[in-house]
């Protein structure tokens, strides 16, 4: 079977092809057109923009992810639903219900948050890796998705099966980042930003007095909440610029700050991940999202799932930001349980959940 993925969630115009074979899956190609960029001097994603961007960019990514390949040959079309943006939800949904349309092809309208779910059985691209039987030993997985978007535990008893147990009551991690690196000067998106100025750390000796705070860590929910802690650094940031009399902190002092923020997202993310994982005696932890890229995450939550013998898995750096490979693996699991496939089956809802 031969998926075409196609996501316009948020600001990523994505598509892809994704080949399903005698129980191996294979990603022909993934193109991902960014609009950074085009968002960067606004501090955040500007919805009225990306909509344009990507009825300006669908096409062309279409063209590059097809390349050599007869699109009529294609068996099914997946394509994000929901949750996002609804101006770009409808944008690529528009343009793929139209293509399964004419070229009369099944197509599957795909929640955003399982195909970052989904990206951990993905394989690099133009490698084929045995997709079936996925192992059931995984289950039942807790799987933390983390983005600009969305934070959520979410309990994972088989295929198509979940259950959220947590959820941020406030800013997802992602956003606290972007805020965060607002607060200090550091661009846009936050996330790398924060991560780059922690790392400097290595080459200084410099040290911050103040511990930023871990909100909700010792809750006895499994919740988020990260508003607290960009107050924090924003209040921080203030009375260290009025005690040096600086209108700019130090660069020392601000890469002290980002690495101690990026410490307390870290801290708070993996302490609720393993206590619901233990709680709900889950078999694997799972991680997915944009913020499953930041290295000192993936390095924490590995070793303390498996210090807990507790099976780890995270998708591969590629497959961590929005991109459609991981939209045709959902759409394609999804396919198999039988899910409506005509094109007006699919609806777009911006607050889809799982």
């Amino acid at each position: 079977m031969l998926i075409l993925g196609i996501e316009t969630s948020c600001d990523e115009t994505a598509a892809s092809l994704v080949k399903v074979e005698n129980g191996k899956i294979k990603v022909l190609s993934s193109v991902v057109s960014s609009q950074v960029k085009l968002h960067a001097k606004y501090g955040g994603v500007v919805p009225s923009l990306a909509a344009r961007e990507h009825v300006k960019n669908l096409g062309s990514v279409l063209e590059l992810t097809t390349k050599g390949v007869v699109l009529k040959k294609v068996d099914l079309i997946a394509v994000t639903a929901g949750p996002g943006l609804v101006s770009s939800l409808l944008v690529g949904t528009a343009f793929a219900k139209t293509l399964a349309w004419k070229l009369n092809k099944p197509i599957i309208g795909v929640n955003h948050v399982e195909g970052h779910i989904s990206s951990n059985f993905l394989p690099p691209i133009g490698e084929a890796h045995t997709l079936y039987p996925i192992p059931y030993t995984l289950f039942p997985a807790l799987c933390l998705v983390v983005s600009g978007g969305h934070t959520q535990l979410i309990l994972m008893k088989g295929l198509g099966k979940y259950k959220t147990v947590g959820e941020t009551l406030d800013d997802a991690a992602g956003e606290a980042f972007d805020k965060i690196a607002r607060i200090l000067g550091l661009g846009y998106p936050g996330g790398p930003a924060i991560s780059a100025a922690a790392e400097k750390l290595l080459t200084t000796h410099y040290k911050l007095q103040t511990n930023l705070p871990r909100p909700m860590i010792n809750s006895k929910n499994f919740d988020f909440s990260f508003s607290g802690l960009k107050t924090a650094v924003l209040y921080l940031d203030r009375d260290l610029k009025k005690k040096l009399g600086k209108n700019k902190l130090p660069k020392e002092l601000i890469s002290q700050i980002a690495a101690e923020a990026q410490m307390a997202i870290v801290d708070v993310l993996v302490s609720k991940t393993v206590k619901a994982a233990q709680k709900y005696e889950a078999k694997s932890i799972m991680l997915s999202g944009g913020v499953s890229a930041n290295k000192l995450l993936r390095s924490e939550l590995k070793k303390n799932a498996e210090q807990r013998e507790i099976k780890y898995l995270q998708p591969l750096p590629e497959y961590t930001t929005d991109n459609a490979a991981m939209i045709a693996m959902a759409g394609y699991l999804n396919h198999s349980k039988n899910r409506k496939t005509d094109w007006r089956s699919v609806q777009v809802d911006a607050n889809l959940t799982i």
